[in-house]
């Protein structure tokens, strides 16, 4: 490109970043909203912030709605804005706003709020031949859930479904531990006592995981439909849910030690899953395929 024509094309990138210096934007609210609740906006956008979630949100073909970059991040911005949307609102923020308002401790000069993908219970049910069912019941530790969502859509789950307990998925932690997964994987929000009956309903069986006793994972079948459910990282599943599992299995461990993390087991479990699937094809990341992909430029 000649010289002329890029610095040229560097203005106009430059003319859609709106400055904003007052705290009462009405985005700015939404943005700072959604991060100290953990929840959607009432638009139903999650907020995200760093460099790798944003460029996952793109990889992924997500709909950003606003994205915000600090006034030390212009080159971050000129570098992003050509894979950003024209119709995508782009906003330049004092350093100090917009750290004031991204909870994390090392900020990197850029958020967003976008809109996720949205599933019905209905629509992932449909999915049971596709791979295990992940059930996060009860887990508080927004790095485990994280982890649990790479590793589910690594080894080729069918989704999740996150029961009454578990941290919100638009935990700030939670997201930046998905690694962008959760741009791609299906997930549901559902109470325990609606989702078991449902599953039966499916013939699903209902797998819980325990630190020492049960049956051994390498005797497990792995036969789809199969859900695996994750409880508490403390006190584990609830002794009601207990009761609705067909089997329990054991992750074969030191004696000594009292448990896994809750992520790390999760994962565990998951390889060994897809590591038993008969046939190679069945071994995939078909949730990769719900989000819409778009190829863009590795800098």
């Amino acid at each position: 490109m000649k010289p002329d024509a890029k610095a040229a094309r560097v203005r106009n990138q430059a003319d859609r970043l709106r400055p904003v210096s007052g705290r009462h934007n009405q985005r700015l609210k939404e943005l700072r909203l959604a991060f100290r609740r953990a929840e959607l906006t009432p638009q139903g956008e999650c907020a995200i912030e760093g460099v790798k979630l944003l460029e996952e949100a793109l990889r992924s073909g997500q709909h950003l709605d606003s994205v915000f970059f600090s006034e030390s991040a212009r080159a971050l911005a000129e570098k992003l804005l050509p894979q950003i949307a024209v119709r995508t609102e782009t906003l330049l923020l004092p350093d100090a706003l917009l750290n004031s308002i991204v909870p994390s401790d090392a900020p990197q000069g850029v958020a967003a709020l976008l809109q996720l993908p949205a599933f019905t219970c209905a629509q992932l049910l449909e999915r049971s031949n596709n791979g295990p069912f992940v059930v996060a019941a009860g887990l508080q530790d927004p790095g485990n859930l994280g982890t649990i969502l790479r590793s589910a859509e690594a080894f080729g789950a069918a989704g999740v479904f996150l029961t009454e307990g578990t941290v919100s998925p638009y935990n700030w932690k939670v997201l930046r531990g998905s690694a962008g997964s959760i741009f791609r994987l299906p997930f549901v929000r559902i109470s325990s006592a609606e989702l078991v009956p449902l599953l039966r309903a499916r013939n699903v069986r209902l797998l819980a995981t325990s630190s020492h006793q049960g049956t051994p994972l390498p005797q497990i079948s792995w036969t789809l439909p199969l859900a695996i459910f994750i409880g508490n990282e403390g006190a584990g599943l609830s002794r009601e849910l207990i009761r609705e599992m067909d089997q329990t299995l054991a992750i074969p461990q030191a004696a000594q030690v009292e448990s896994l993390n809750a992520g790390v087991a999760a994962s565990i479990v998951l390889y060994e899953a897809a590591r038993n699937r008969k046939s190679s094809s069945q071994f995939s990341v078909p949730s990769s395929q719900l989000g819409r992909r778009k190829a863009f430029p590795e800098n």
